[in-house]
């Protein structure tokens, strides 16, 4: 780096870029001064920001204060390309009422659209807390403008909540802890904000008379009989004090710098009669501004336009404020170059903005697809409870990719925004009006289920189990079969109707296991006399034989009933019977009616009428079954009139009508076996009644 760079960074030092601030521009102490000089009756924004001394040099010797700065010529007038010069002095204006301005460029601008309002909250006590509060108030406005969408959002949907409930729309309210806490936040930095604009005030005005006096002071140097050293002297002293007077309200900052500058020229005007020493601040002012002329036209090459035009700022701050003016017939010259950067700076920054604009169409294209997406599931709201949270999912999901989409261009962002929130209103109120007709169908469940509940209780502890077991299992398939109720009486009625339910069936349990008992005893005896079976051999002596086999038979009849999942028992039991029955040339006809003679036995045992009565009444339909069986059978034989018997068809229907007659003749002898049984006991009933007479 060369001695000429050293010295312009030196001069250009660490100052960064200002953006024009509105609310803080609202809440600057207006300072309406009219500064002393006839020339300054207006301070609107579109009579002095823009004019500079360079910008506006006059074409000829001006002959008084008033002439010099009131020139209206057509030179004096804004242009389309002076709006980044006009846009520098605004930004210089702020930055000079108060150093600590130039903060803020060094605060990132967060994507506060995204964040959600927890999110802004935090940034917001993150910012107050950790920042001078004149530096951050473009980012409080930002954050404070994404809060209040975001929240009148939120307030919305639950209203329609509120109101879908059967609620009063009047009568909605709505304690938000997030909505307090940002309000606490936001009073502290407004609190902030006040007192330090309030304390700023008053040495603002108190600078702001001082370099009107110091003005004064340079416009009484012109003319005054005395030696043109002691003159110049005096103006290098007024210089000095001039650095060193302190900021003034923003809005005067133009005008006063301005007419300094003004006076300035006409002071060195003055010093023609001393050309030497006029010509040495000339060459020296020159050198300088050839300086900043020629880092401002390097800037084209720095990559980042942010860090580009906060330099271009920083020179053209000590353009304005640390270097006088040159020679007149130079002046328009190196303006015109600085100008020039300046604007260059200006094209390509305005290149960028467009680019970013195009980003922005890209992402309005994008929000719009978000909100057709949104606004077709809100013309199709699901009809079930299911369907209806997925759907929130989804919404949820656009709502979100919504705020991530990026800026849209600046007019139609409320546009956008308005689409945005109006298809999630019809997507919620579709939503709530669902739910709406479900609590009236929760109310229909609740009703059904306290009518079960009823039945539940009257039944819990009913000893009548061949009835009561089957309904009560009736009445928990019924339950199932109900829908939700409300969630506030869900457990309640459940725990009810479960402890019911519990209640009967443990104590149905309890005695079902006091049987089990006796039939695990059971089951016991039938392994030990199916072992036995097991080992059994035949003597020879058929007669004996059968003897010791209807012996193994009515043993295991006498043990009764064994538990269900251990009757495979039998099956085996039975096996090895017939196969015994086999070995003696007992045909299955026979022994069946030898194991049936047992049960007669331990029905005729059993003295129970309506046990034998049942047991007719099995036997005979088994009777009628066969009958059935047969003449089916014989019916389906006629179809195949004219096939042979050897066809394999006709054999096997000849076979099953083999089978069920033999069947039909063990039923029927068992039939015959029972009445036989039953005569029997009737004769020794009889006999009994007429043995009890006659001792009588």
């Amino acid at each position: 780096m060369d001695e000429k760079e050293h010295k312009l960074q030196d001069i250009a030092g660490d100052k960064e870029q200002a953006t024009p601030d509105t609310e803080t521009k609202k809440d600057t102490v207006e300072q309406n001064t009219v500064i002393g000089e006839p020339v300054l009756e207006s301070t609107s924004d579109t009579d002095t920001k823009i004019s500079t001394t360079e910008e506006n040099q006059l074409k000829e010797e001006p002959s008084s204060d008033t002439d010099a700065v009131v020139s209206s010529s057509k030179e004096n007038q804004p242009n389309k390309d002076d709006k980044v010069l006009e846009e520098i002095d605004q930004e210089n204006a702020e930055d000079a009422e108060d150093t600590e301005n130039q903060k803020r460029h060094q605060i990132p601008v967060l994507d506060y659209h995204s964040m959600s309002m927890e999110n802004l909250v935090g940034e917001l006590q993150r910012l107050v807390k950790n920042e001078k509060v004149q530096a951050i108030n473009k980012h409080v406005n930002d954050i404070k403008h994404e809060f209040d969408h975001k929240f009148q959002e939120f307030l919305e949907h639950k209203k329609e909540e509120f109101i879908a409930s059967g609620g009063n729309e009047i009568d909605f309210r709505y304690n938000s802890v997030t909505k307090r806490q940002f309000n606490e936040v936001y009073g502290e930095f407004r609190e902030k904000r006040n007192q330090y604009y309030k304390n700023l005030e008053q040495s603002l005005k108190q600078n702001l008379e001082k370099r009107l006096g110091i003005i004064e002071e340079l416009k009484g140097l012109v003319n005054v009989e005395e030696d043109i050293n002691t003159t110049y002297k005096n103006f290098k002293e007024i210089q000095e004090q001039w650095r060193n007077a302190g900021p003034v309200p923003r809005n005067n900052y133009n005008d006063v710098w301005r007419t300094y500058h003004h006076h300035i020229e006409i002071f060195y005007d003055f010093l023609h009669l001393n050309r030497e020493l006029r010509d040495l601040d000339f060459k020296h002012n020159l050198e300088e501004k050839l300086k900043l002329v020629e880092a401002a036209e390097s800037l084209q090459n720095e990559p980042d336009l942010g860090k580009a035009f906060r330099e271009l700022q920083t020179f053209h701050k000590v353009w304005k404020e640390d270097i006088g003016p040159v020679a007149k017939e130079q002046r328009e010259e190196i303006w015109e170059r600085f100008s020039n950067a300046t604007k260059a700076i200006h094209t390509r920054r305005q290149e960028h903005f467009n680019q970013l604009e195009a980003s922005y169409e890209k992402n309005l294209i994008k929000k719009n697809e978000i909100i057709a997406s949104i606004r077709t599931i809100s013309e199709n709201i699901s009809d079930n409870h299911r369907g209806i949270q997925s759907q929130i999912k989804e919404i949820e999901a656009h709502r979100e990719a919504f705020f991530k989409a990026g800026k849209v261009p600046q007019k139609v962002n409320e546009a956008t925004w308005s689409s945005f929130k109006d298809a999630v209103r019809a997507f919620n109120r579709g939503k709530n009006n669902f739910y709406k007709g479900l609590k009236k169908e929760q109310h229909d469940n609740l009703e059904k289920k306290r009518a079960l509940l009823g039945l539940a209780l009257a039944l819990k502890d009913n000893d009548d189990h061949a009835m009561a077991t089957p309904e009560m299992k009736r009445i928990q398939s019924e339950w199932k079969k109900i829908g939700h109720v409300p969630r506030k009486y869900s457990d309640k009625i459940w725990n009810e109707f479960k402890n019911a339910c519990n209640h009967y069936f443990n104590k149905l349990h309890s005695e079902r296991n006091e049987t089990q008992k006796e039939e695990f005893a059971n089951f016991e005896k039938k392994s030990a006399c199916l072992d036995r079976l097991k080992v059994f051999q035949l003597s020879g002596d058929k007669k004996k034989d059968i003897t010791a086999i209807k012996e193994f038979i009515a043993e295991w009849k006498s043990y009764g009933r064994i538990p269900f999942n251990k009757k495979h028992i039998n099956g085996k039991f039975n096996k090895i019977i017939d196969a015994l029955f086999k070995k003696l040339d007992v045909s299955k006809q026979e022994s069946e009616l030898l194991k049936y003679g047992d049960k007669i036995k331990q029905l005729a045992k059993s003295d129970n009428d309506n046990a034998i009565n049942n047991e007719r009444t099995f036997v005979r339909r088994k009777i009628e079954e066969s009958k059935s069986e047969i003449r089916q059978l014989e019916n389906n034989l006629q179809f195949f009139s004219n096939a042979s018997e050897d066809n394999p068809l006709v054999k096997d229907v000849i076979k099953n009508i083999n089978r069920h007659k033999k069947a039909l003749d063990s039923w029927k002898a068992k039939l015959k076996n029972l009445n036989i049984m039953e005569n029997n006991l009737n004769k020794e009933s009889q006999e009994k009644e007429i043995e009890s007479s006659e001792e009588e």
